[in-house]
């Protein structure tokens, strides 16, 4: 009788462990189909960060009040999560995905700034390496080709330098992708497109570019005034260069 009784009382025991163990499985099933969080991955730019976490998670807090824990999976709005989170000026691309245990994946990538649209009497602007004009940052500044004059404020105007301006896009992109002329010309000068003027690093000399074309030409005969001209009559000696005429260096 008592093996009897010892075996009823293990199987009970057995059964209620099997019991809890499924109870707990399933309550962790549901869990996982019921939303738990959100966790944001931003990819910097060169270690620099013009989007703050906390910047994404007040913009899906005001635009999403409804998403709270607890909130059923398939009511997560994924899409307009992505589209709203797309919308902030410094995101390139937005992707927002579910994972298993319930915790919204937020991963975004930043623009690239490459050039920064210097405005006197208004706010200034970057110009990104798709040749898109956004806002500048609040809270970070990017060192990077300082570009003023009239036509540079009618890029803002523009809105995309590429699609209006893609000879000027051009050479910014001439400058800033080599690493010395990155480094030696700190501003260019966009009165117009045929009056185009470069600011140097080292150097107190203008140097008179002309239109956006011919760039490789036009940066050899800068090349030649640096190797040739300047070592003969010091880095002082000239107040302006003009490369915009064909083949000519004219030193004035």
């Amino acid at each position: 009788m008592k093996k009897a009784r010892l075996k009823k009382s293990m199987a009970f025991l057995l059964l209620s462990a099997i019991l809890v163990g499924f109870i707990g499985f399933v309550e962790k099933q549901s869990l996982y189909k019921t939303y738990q969080g959100t966790q944001i991955s931003i990819k910097g730019v060169s270690g620099v960060y013009f989007v703050e976490e906390e910047e994404i998670e007040q913009i899906i807090k005001s635009a999403f009040p409804s998403l709270k824990v607890g909130l059923m999976l398939e009511e997560v709005p994924l899409k307009e999560l992505e589209r709203r989170i797309a919308g902030h000026p410094f995101v390139k691309s937005a992707e927002v995905t579910l994972g298993q245990k319930g915790i919204l994946n937020v991963s975004i990538q930043q623009y690239q700034p490459i050039a920064r649209i210097a405005r006197p009497y208004a706010s200034d602007g970057y110009i990104t390496t798709e040749g898109k004009v956004i806002p500048t940052s609040p809270s970070y500044t990017s060192r990077v080709l300082i570009l003023e004059g009239k036509l540079a404020e009618r890029m803002i105007e523009k809105g995309n330098v590429e699609v209006e301006m893609p000879e000027v896009m051009e050479l910014i992109k001439y400058i800033t992708e080599d690493d010395f002329w990155n480094a030696q010309i700190t501003e260019v000068e966009l009165n117009s497109t045929t009056d185009i003027r470069l600011h140097q690093q080292v150097g107190r000399q203008v140097i008179e570019f002309g239109d956006a074309l011919d760039l490789e030409d036009k940066f050899e005969r800068i090349q030649i005034f640096y190797k040739e001209i300047l070592p003969r009559k010091g880095w002082d000696a000239y107040k302006r260069v003009s490369v915009k005429f064909k083949d000519q260096i004219v030193c004035e």
